[in-house]
């Protein structure tokens, strides 16, 4: 659920685009911001004429250690590709801004879906029969998305072909070797580094362990709170991240 904005924006400036930008969007704007979306921050926008909502999602601030969890542009670029081109289930995006003096970082808005969400995987409260047809169309959506060909929606030359991979592993590691360093909140020591870590990453970085290189999009955070599920059906209506 949106609420209390816990990271806040220029709405002045934001809305100030808005009217220059985005016809979609009568302002005022009231914002609030969602709970989940923590590796971007994420804001419900109401407009204040229409009742009209949509969603916001926008870089961090500061120092960031990941390289490639934040790039909105990369979301923006996929999700308008797919929308525009493809049958996969994903909102509508209607603006990509990479002018940090708007709001402090690059953003995009896209559509709100209404829907649900939830955060538990046992889905409580749904019933056993919709709970299956549930997980089986969120297993059939994300299998629908690694089927677009990037040629098919002009994105060939996105991204990188191959090396997939290792780039994940080089991302993972630097990750980890971040965290080892936090200290234990009893003993005020490093925690170190998980059980097996040397171990798992000479596995990964045998060639003879790694899948063979081919084309293809990868959500890379699907979840269950990544995806939309529709108000009262057991059917996927977007991917959200």
């Amino acid at each position: 659920m949106a609420g209390e904005v816990r990271q806040p924006i220029d709405v002045a400036s934001l809305e100030r685009y808005i009217d220059a930008n985005v016809p979609e969007i009568k302002t005022p704007i009231d914002v609030k911001q969602f709970g989940y979306g923590q590796s971007n921050p994420t804001y419900l926008l109401t407009s204040v004429p229409t009742s009209a909502k949509f969603v916001l999602r926008k870089k961090p601030p500061g120092q960031l250690l990941s390289k490639t969890a934040h790039k909105v542009d990369r979301e923006y670029r996929i999700i308008a590709a797919l929308s525009a081109n493809t049958d996969v289930a994903v909102p509508k995006a209607y603006c990509l801004c990479e002018d940090d003096a708007v709001i402090g970082t690059a953003f995009y808005i896209m559509e709100f879906l209404d829907g649900r969400i939830f955060e538990d995987p046992s889905l409580p409260d749904v019933s056993v029969e919709d709970r299956t047809k549930m997980w089986h169309d969120a297993v059939r959506t994300l299998a629908k998305f690694h089927r677009v060909s990037p040629a098919s929606i002009n994105m060939s030359n996105y991204g990188k072909a191959a090396g997939f991979f290792n780039r994940q592993l080089a991302t993972f590691a630097t990750i980890s070797e971040a965290q080892a360093q936090a200290k234990d909140v009893d003993t005020g020591e490093p925690v170190g580094k998980i059980p097996h870590y040397d171990d798992m990453v000479a596995f990964f970085k045998d060639p003879a362990s790694q899948p063979r290189d081919r084309s293809s999009f990868v959500h890379g955070d699907y979840k269950i709170d990544n995806v939309v599920f529709h108000k009262t059906e057991p059917r996927v209506i977007g991917i959200l991240e």
